[in-house]
């Protein structure tokens, strides 16, 4: 049964005239003609008695209108819906994101893209880069920021490269100097680390240029080693995403970066698949986002 015998059909219907219907619908009296009959031997069954002025539902017809009614509205409801999310005005983003990101970056592009989709449903999805991809895959985020991503499953998209830094307790003898610190400046110290392995670190790349640094503890949240480095029990590397988080008795140092290199921050979606407008969207408010970075 096509959607367009129940269009003409309901147009009949309402109009209680082929002649008000064909006018309507713009075609002529004998297509409209035609596909009532058609719909009648579809169904097996006289939809309208022929009066002499106009035409009148029958049983069989009236049950039918009822059903045709629906089909069409729900036909209607869906092709609105379809359109809304083509152009990214409604449906559900889900963004993956590692803690440092969500210090300012993720909520500032989540509230530049919600200026301007305010019928989009949003949610937020922690991790690491690791969990972050699996989520990807696993159907339960939209796009993730990840730190690094070789992986052929997953396509992408370069938000922005945030420098490293050293934090120190503002009573350290570097914390007043103003020129770029130097690992060798730093070989005693106490470093306060996510991991007691140092390859699997902010210190991998100084650790692969033979920079041997000694893990005093170990803390995996930012507020806990930031919080050790204020008591004066050691130093840290500090993404420049999580350096709002950094308190006043902590100072921030720059890095040489042949030591220490920036580390990219990447947003990733699956690899193959087209991507929604929501996520689109996103992706450019990340980036307007990341543009002003770290202007604050």
């Amino acid at each position: 049964m096509q959607t367009e015998m129940l269009e003409v059909f309901r147009e009949v219907a309402r109009h209680r005239s082929i002649t008000g219907a064909a006018t309507a619908l713009r075609y002529t009296q004998s297509a409209v003609s035609r596909q009532i009959a058609a719909l009648e031997l579809e169904v097996g069954a006289r939809l309208f008695d022929r009066l002499p002025r106009g035409v009148a539902l029958t049983a069989e017809g009236t049950c039918l209108l009822t059903h045709a009614t629906a089909v069409l509205d729900r036909l209607a409801l869906a092709r609105r819906e379809v359109d809304a999310v083509r152009a990214g005005a409604s449906g559900h983003l889900r963004v993956g994101a590692f803690a440092t990101a969500d210090a300012a970056l993720v909520p500032r592009a989540l509230a530049r893209f919600r200026a301007g989709h305010p019928g989009v449903r949003l949610s937020l999805v922690e991790g690491v880069t690791g969990s972050l991809l699996s989520a990807l895959l696993a159907g339960d985020a939209d796009v993730v920021l990840v730190t690094a991503c070789a992986d052929p499953r997953f396509a992408v998209h370069h938000v922005l490269s945030e420098p490293v830094l050293l934090a120190v307790p503002r009573a350290h003898p570097l914390a007043g100097t103003p020129s770029v610190v130097r690992l060798a400046a730093l070989a005693d110290e106490a470093w306060i680390a996510g991991s007691a392995a140092p390859e699997e670190t902010l210190l991998a790349p100084s650790v692969r240029l033979g920079f041997r640094p000694r893990i005093a503890f170990v803390a995996g949240e930012w507020t806990a080693k930031l919080g050790f480095v204020a008591a004066g029990l050691g130093v840290t590397l500090v993404p420049a995403l999580a350096a709002r988080a950094a308190p006043a008795d902590v100072a921030l140092l720059p890095l040489h970066p042949d030591e220490v290199p920036p580390r990219d921050v990447l947003a990733a979606t699956l690899a193959g698949r087209t991507v929604p407008a929501t996520v689109t969207a996103f992706l450019t408010a990340l980036r307007a986002e990341a543009a002003l970075f770290p202007a604050d």
